[in-house]
């Protein structure tokens, strides 16, 4: 068997159990969005051919909201450095801060515009950002 990224196995079981999607905070950021009276597609993936998957699409806007983990994609106000494996865990948050880099170009090359949403945030007022952009993009 390959050995764990994990530090532990205790750690490893709580890394797993972490959900891709369906989180809190994007339940509640979905919940703000649709009490603002906003339609949308839920893990979707905005663009044909492009393995990224955006937590809320608006197709018709083309728009794509991403809620982005504090640790996960390196928020500037919360990251906090791992202490166990911490080589393996800065390069990880790196990359998905590169690949996020490279979401939001393709996006915005293919004519969409990408929301990106700290999970700090107040729901209710990602949600009046996400609001503005929607409705300025459907004219």
């Amino acid at each position: 068997m390959a050995e764990s990224w994990a530090s532990s196995p205790a750690v490893r079981r709580v890394m797993q159990s972490n959900k891709s999607r369906d989180t809190k905070p994007e339940k509640a950021l979905r919940s703000a969005v649709h009490a603002l009276g906003l339609r949308y597609r839920v893990s979707a993936k905005p663009l044909a051919g492009l393995r990224r998957t955006a937590d809320m699409v608006f197709p018709t806007a083309k728009v794509a909201v991403f809620l982005d983990g504090c640790f996960w994609h390196g928020c500037p106000q919360h990251h906090t450095v791992a202490s166990a494996n911490a080589k393996f865990w800065a390069d990880k948050v790196e990359g998905n801060r590169t690949r996020d880099r490279d979401t939001d170009e393709r996006l915005a090359q293919a004519g969409w515009v990408s929301v990106r949403v700290w999970e700090h945030e107040d729901p209710v007022e990602a949600a009046d950002r996400v609001r503005e952009i929607v409705r300025a993009r459907q004219g």
